[in-house]
């Protein structure tokens, strides 16, 4: 028994010298930051610098204390109503009718990303906004039909998407340059839209903006671009929203290793495609 112990717990030297240099490089692991801290001395921060930028920053606020929370919601106690245009209408005349500076900063992140009232009711739908804001200044609200309204599109009439100019977009209740700009480029990446929904694709097209257009363009299928899937080359396909690079590089690939494709059955031999991705994209591809 004791013999049959001790063949047990006997190890070789090769097992000692093994584990003398791993309990060393474990010492050496555990005793790295206790030296670094030695021969490393950490710097003093010098406040002063910072101190006079906050003071130079308060006294820009009027005096006041900077807050790190968000934006107020307090409101000036007498707002001044006046006819007023919502469109580039200042901060301070937002302010004089009442608005808070939260509310304010949320009106002209909506300008700042390509936003404009076209008609009363569009101010209502900003959010922070409520309907009581609404209500309130509805009355003065005065937006020109000359200018950039003026071409808008009548109630009931739409643009079919796929053969509008940038500048037929434009008509849109809700999109103006920049984001008819948007559509016209994703259109010609994609070939042309088979459905309303893709236009949520379009950067800057969120739910709520596309809810606002929807009822304002119609989509004929057969107007979009097909591409030649067995003439088409790397960087011609890669611009192709629904491919990712390697995607791309594999059908390519494929192409070159095997001949051209018949039909899309064929393509489903690439392992990184699979149904949900050959389903987008075979309205748009042509087997010639």
């Amino acid at each position: 028994m004791k013999s049959r112990l001790k063949n047990y717990l006997s190890i070789t030297k090769k097992e000692w010298n093994g584990m003398v240099i791993l309990l060393f490089v474990i010492a050496v692991v555990l005793a790295a930051p206790y030296g670094y801290r030695y021969f490393k001395k950490d710097e003093a921060i010098d406040f002063k610098d910072f101190d006079k930028d906050v003071a130079l920053l308060k006294q820009a606020n009027g005096g006041k204390d900077l807050e790190s929370d968000e934006l107020s919601d307090a409101r000036i106690a007498k707002p001044i109503l006046f006819v007023f245009n919502p469109n580039n209408l200042s901060a301070q005349q937002w302010k004089q009718l009442g608005f808070s500076d939260k509310q304010i900063a949320i009106i002209k992140n909506y300008e700042t990303k390509g936003g404009h009232f076209n008609r009363k009711e569009d101010v209502q739908r900003i959010y922070g906004i409520t309907a009581a804001d609404y209500q309130r200044i509805e009355p003065y609200i005065n937006i020109p039909d000359a200018g950039y309204g003026s071409n808008k599109l009548a109630a009931g009439e739409t643009i079919e998407l796929n053969s509008a100019d940038s500048a037929t977009l434009t008509r849109i209740h809700g999109v103006g340059p920049a984001f008819a700009q948007r559509i016209i480029e994703y259109r010609k990446r994609l070939g042309g839209f088979l459905r309303k929904e893709q236009l949520q694709e379009v950067y800057g097209i969120d739910a709520g903006k596309y809810h606002d257009i929807q009822n304002q363009v119609t989509i004929n299928p057969l107007l979009i671009t097909k591409t030649d899937i067995n003439h088409v080359d790397f960087e011609a396909l890669r611009k192709f929203p629904y491919l990712t690079n390697k995607q791309t590089n594999a059908v390519i690939q494929y192409r070159i290793q095997h001949g051209n494709y018949h039909s899309l059955n064929d393509m489903k031999q690439i392992a990184i495609l699979d149904e949900v991705i050959l389903r987008k994209i075979e309205p748009y591809l042509s087997f010639k």
